[in-house]
């Protein structure tokens, strides 16, 4: 009873904030006032499921800068404690222009301005290319998953150079964030959120000069080194204390699902 009294509560809530967002959001050209939401949104999902943060390395980076976050993908509650570990930071996800489609959810998602890549339609492509160019311009940072879908083993996978090309264009720095423990509390296929701790890493910047859209690799596999000299093997995903909250986690488990 208390489960469906929980998933109630966080249900209608979670609505309502997609609402508020979808209606204050067409009065903003960045999304920056609504982002609050968000950080609220993340953090009421974190704080019901008894999920807390060990975030190492925020000295390394100045939250009066703008830089593009390239991270590993674990799980679908990857996005909510990187809106946690980085709060002092607007950040905006590249995802998937199909997202848009989907009720309520899609439609935040284009009210709080992410960004989102017709891979179909390579005119299209270069439009978002501006659009992220515009918003790393008004002063957000924006996230990558270059994996572009979860690992099941926690092994990094390979990278797409999405991420690294806009860097490369915008002159941004790019920052190696490596996150541990997520896929332990919500493994790959599972609805169920336990409680423990995510680890999360963040690197020093790494500089974008010199590179060109004929030797991205070279910097992909740089960043891609850097994530993985702090990955730490998963744990089994034996869980104490955990819970269902399947709805509750929908919106972002969407946006990864899509990520580039």
């Amino acid at each position: 009873m208390l489960y469906l009294v929980r998933l109630t509560l966080f249900t209608l809530i979670t609505v309502l904030l997609c609402i508020l967002t979808i209606l204050f959001g067409v009065f903003e050209t960045h999304g920056k006032r609504i982002y609050h939401i968000n950080r609220f949104w993340t953090w009421l999902i974190l704080r019901l499921a008894g999920v807390s943060l060990k975030v190492e390395g925020l000295e390394n980076i100045d939250p009066k800068r703008q830089y593009i976050f390239i991270v590993n993908h674990q799980s679908n509650v990857d996005v909510p404690a990187l809106v946690q570990a980085l709060r002092p930071f607007q950040l905006r996800w590249l995802a998937k222009r199909e997202l848009l489609r989907v009720p309520f959810f899609g439609w935040a998602i284009w009210a709080a301005r992410h960004v989102t890549i017709d891979r179909a339609n390579p005119q299209a492509a270069l439009k978002s290319l501006a659009r992220a160019k515009e918003r790393l311009a008004a002063g957000i940072s924006l996230v990558v998953f270059p994996e572009g879908t979860r690992s099941r083993t926690g092994a990094l996978q390979r990278f797409k150079k999405g991420g690294f090309l806009l860097a490369a264009q915008t002159h941004t720095p790019i920052v190696p964030i490596t996150i541990n423990g997520s896929g332990a509390l919500l493994p790959a296929g599972s609805w169920r959120l336990g409680s423990g701790t995510i680890q999360v890493v963040v690197e020093r910047p790494l500089a974008v000069e010199g590179f060109r859209p004929g030797n991205l690799r070279l910097l992909s596999n740089q960043v891609r080194d850097v994530i993985a000299s702090h990955l730490i093997n998963p744990a089994p995903p034996e869980r104490q204390n955990s819970q269902s909250i399947g709805p509750a986690i929908v919106r972002q488990q969407a946006m990864e699902r899509h990520s580039v």
